[in-house]
């Protein structure tokens, strides 16, 4: 609803959605047909948060003994979580303290003496804490608000030349493909990377990345589509040859090179090489954690096999290249000469 009120107040989309809508309705008007309506396609939705947090076991861990835990520096970091802000912290701040905690853990095991009780009851925990891991990093990314929101589908496209979230994303995704390969294996994670969760936090807030690259694939891809139809049913209008009025071809070559050629193609252009530069890490981060165990499993692996395996961007692929054929077999038959 508030897109169309959007679209009917002059001046106020200077969305990609407008651009497409500019360029379908100048080609009709050329033709002298009628548009083909925009409806929306039918999109996968990402699972309610509710089906898709998997349940963590809360171990906690005793202070045991106070002054042994002081000396290999594990005392503060769990006097920190059971502490009544450290029972309350958000996602992204709970897989930092997971990970503290297994880095601590690990440095205790290592320091204290073999006759330790302390260090006899620190090995199992350690290898609980490192099975429960994956799960930690799966709830941040599905449950906490930030991180959900970019995979949550978006239904805006880009403005014109802009693609907030790209690079803030991909750093996080990056980092978090990192922190998920090590936790995969068991292996300790360095604090450094632990903290950057936090900066990644502050820095991908403001955006719906990932949901609005995929809402934005998407309706170009239906644009092009209802357009190659406009074209290619009304293309018996299209007049060329010799001792022919190629008026109504002159004039759909002006409109692909005023709109398309200068402003949509690169603007899909664009759109495809941020989505080949995010999707393997996205993929590789989803692929490696635990959703077969979440009520929301069969969901997310439509949302998933739409989006990230790439049903989606194909199509986007399929649909430009339909629209490319139109124009290099009217410009070959209408004898124009590309950039002319």
């Amino acid at each position: 609803m508030t897109l169309v009120l959007c679209l009917l107040l002059s001046g106020c989309d200077n969305s990609s959605h407008a651009q497409f809508a500019d360029y379908h309705q100048r080609l009709a008007t050329v033709l002298d047909v009628e548009s083909i309506p925009y409806s929306d396609p039918e999109l996968p939705r990402l699972p309610a948060k509710r089906d898709l947090a998997l349940p963590v076991d809360d171990i906690r861990i005793g202070l045991l003994d106070a002054y042994e835990l002081r000396q290999c520096g594990l005392f503060q970091r769990i006097a920190e979580r059971n502490s009544s802000l450290g029972k309350v912290q958000d996602k992204t701040r709970s897989l930092r303290y997971e990970i503290l905690l297994l880095s601590g853990l690990m440095h205790c095991i290592n320091t204290l003496p073999n006759e330790s009780d302390v260090k006899n009851e620190l090995v199992p925990i350690l290898a609980t804490k490192q099975a429960q891991l994956p799960r930690t990093i799966w709830n941040m990314l599905f449950t906490g608000k930030e991180w959900r929101q970019q995979l949550t589908l978006y239904p805006q496209t880009f403005p014109h030349q802009e693609f907030g979230g790209f690079h803030a994303n991909i750093a996080a995704i990056e980092d978090l493909v990192t922190i998920s390969d090590l936790a995969s294996t068991q292996k300790i994670i360095d604090d450094q990377l632990a903290d950057q969760l936090l900066s990644h936090q502050q820095n991908i807030y403001r955006s719906r990345y990932f949901g609005q690259l995929f809402y934005s694939i998407a309706n170009a891809t239906q644009w092009l589509n209802i357009t190659t139809q406009l074209l290619s049913q009304h293309e018996d209008k299209i007049l060329c040859g010799k001792n022919r009025n190629q008026q109504t071809a002159e004039y759909l070559r002006n409109v692909f090179y005023r709109l398309y050629s200068p402003i949509l193609q690169p603007y899909m252009a664009e759109l495809d090489s941020q989505y080949q530069q995010i999707q393997p890490p996205l993929n590789r981060l989803i692929s490696n954690l635990p959703y077969g165990d979440a009520q929301g499993a069969e969901a997310l692996r439509s949302y998933k096999h739409h989006y990230i395996d790439g049903d989606l961007h194909r199509a986007f692929r399929d649909a430009i290249l339909e629209h490319t054929l139109f124009w290099q077999r009217t410009f070959k038959r209408c004898q124009f000469k590309v950039g002319i």
